[in-house]
């Protein structure tokens, strides 16, 4: 396999989940969440350059199909968990959040059986950027007195678009659960 730039950029978004974990956590207060922060806006930004070089250049490649949503998920489900363990978030929003992405992960493998492709969506776009902006902002804490109304909001949004987006998946792809 060749290890093209897209693929190394999907590689290096996994290796900073454990650096990113490692500053969360070992790190002293207040730095520890900015260092972290920058590490996962970093993560964030290899996922979009990865995907945009991958097709610009034609190197999209089976490693890529498989590593990149995985990545993905990896690097979100790290934060949220990270989240739910600094009290930042209430658990049962990262519960709805890795619900819907294991079940839309379990309904890809079944369309990939089937030899369906499933088309990603605008509200999955919608979904990431929302999740992605939330836990920066929530991670951050900044001090502002409007900030825990913002924080709110994205959260509540996070989760509006994560079950709009697992809906509109299945629903558009229900010809999956035919087989």
């Amino acid at each position: 396999m060749e290890m093209n730039l897209p693929n190394k950029l999907t590689l290096m978004r996994v290796v900073l989940i454990p650096i990113f974990l490692l500053v969360l956590f070992l790190m002293q207060e207040p730095y520890n969440r900015y260092i972290a922060t920058v590490i996962f806006v970093v993560a964030s930004i290899t996922d979009f350059l990865d995907g945009h070089i991958a097709r610009k250049y034609n190197m999209v490649s089976n490693f890529g199909k498989f590593m990149d949503p995985l990545a993905d998920k990896l690097l979100v489900m790290a934060a949220l968990v990270s989240m739910v363990a600094l009290e930042d978030l209430q658990a049962w929003v990262v519960i709805v959040i890795l619900a819907r992405e294991f079940a839309i992960t379990g309904f890809r493998t079944l369309a990939m059986e089937a030899n369906i492709v499933m088309a990603a969506s605008w509200w999955g776009k919608i979904k990431t950027t929302t999740q992605m902006i939330m836990i920066i902002l929530v991670l951050l804490q900044l001090p502002f007195a409007f900030m825990p109304m913002v924080e709110t909001v994205l959260v509540a949004l996070a989760v509006l678009f994560t079950v709009v987006s697992g809906v509109d998946y299945i629903v558009k792809n229900k010809q999956v659960l035919k087989g």
